[in-house]
């Protein structure tokens, strides 16, 4: 089980860390004309700060871990990235969009939390 987590939470911190810096990199009409819609509902402050929070997210899944050095912070950031993807998934259903994505994410997210925190705590 420790693998899988350990799968989940890579391919997690890959999938945040892209998004994130996308975000981050990207100013927000390019974001909109990429197929980020929902993008227009958010200031470019806003949208840069949800990237800087996904990336930090993604670091906080690995590196405490690999570091050996406040573990407690992999659910902490699994917790964060999860209450994250509610909210993208509250931003899609308003929008009428698929929330899917955001689903499948906050889902991935919140086993991680649950795990780490409980029986597979490092």
């Amino acid at each position: 089980m420790n693998i899988a987590l350990w799968v989940v939470a890579g391919i997690l911190a890959a999938a945040f860390l892209a998004a994130g810096l996308m975000k981050v990199a990207q100013p927000r009409p390019k974001l909109v004309a990429s197929g980020m819609t929902y993008a227009e509902d958010f200031s470019d402050g806003a949208m840069k700060g949800i990237g800087a929070v996904e990336v930090l997210g993604a670091l906080g899944l690995i590196l405490p871990a690999v570091l050996d050095t406040a573990t407690v912070l992999v659910p902490l950031a699994a917790t964060g990235l999860f209450l994250v993807m509610v909210g993208a998934a509250v931003v899609h259903i308003r929008r009428k969009e698929t929330f899917v994505p955001a689903l499948v994410l906050g889902l991935l997210a919140l086993v991680v939390a649950v795990f780490r925190f409980g029986t597979y705590a490092f």
